[in-house]
């Protein structure tokens, strides 16, 4: 199916991140860095091959809008891992590859472990500053949607961690939890193309949909250009 779908909803959960850093260094080296840093949806746990990963697809969905540019997506992702798990790979795995962009995509292994919310505010608070004294934009990616997150008592407390750290400090947050959530209600998608057997794992559809998003709000904040959200499916609240 097209990837209209994947815009389900998309003017009800906008996702408009701020690249200074990124839009400078496109328009001077023509060139754009990013580093995919995360678990196991950044990893790929669920896809069928290693092609359908969302980071391959957002560098192939930001090579095909961006032409002249010279894209490269670094994949960091290591399956199990928790926030402070990262922030200790934070120099080699982010800061040292000289990216323009990093997506941190975190916290779902800490809300499922319950390590504490003052705890990883903490850990996220040092994380991106340490992001942003390197001069990288910073993306945090919300934790996912789950046909039952209820199993996890404190799912929705460790994501407001998430939300309210990325406020406090400036940094874009990629709202994954909604789009999933409008994914599951849109008549285009089935069940199983949203979340895999385990009831956790992202699939192949959603990685992609993942990877069109993401490139949407990327390209806007480079260049301007917007996606045609007026082919997109409506939005039924």
């Amino acid at each position: 199916m097209s990837d209209l779908r994947c815009r389900f909803g998309a003017a009800q959960q906008p996702f408009q991140p701020v690249l200074t850093v990124a839009k400078k260094a496109l328009q001077e080296t023509g060139k754009l860095t990013i580093v995919a840093l995360g678990s196991s949806t950044t990893a790929g746990a669920g896809a069928s091959a290693d092609d359908k990963s969302y980071p391959i697809v957002l560098q192939a969905e930001l090579q095909r809008r961006l032409p002249a540019a010279e894209i490269k997506v670094i994949n960091k992702g290591i399956g199990g891992q928790s926030a402070y798990d990262m922030l200790l790979r934070m120099e080699p795995d982010v800061i040292d590859e000289k990216p323009s962009i990093v997506i941190w995509q975190t916290v779902v292994n800490d809300a499922i472990r319950h390590v504490g919310e003052e705890k990883l505010a903490k850990i996220l608070r040092k994380g991106i500053t340490k992001v942003q004294a390197a001069g990288i934009d910073m993306v945090l990616m919300d934790l996912q949607w789950l046909p039952r997150d209820d199993r996890y008592p404190r799912y929705d407390d460790y994501r407001t961690v998430l939300t309210k750290t990325a406020e406090e400090l400036g940094v874009s947050v990629f709202p994954r939890y909604a789009m999933m959530k409008n994914w599951a209600r849109a008549k285009q998608f089935t069940p199983e193309e949203i979340v895999g057997m385990d009831g956790l794992h992202t699939i192949d559809a959603s990685y992609r949909c993942l990877a069109v998003r993401l490139a949407d709000g990327i390209v806007s904040a480079l260049t301007g250009a917007k996606p045609d959200l007026a082919e997109s499916p409506k939005s039924t609240n």
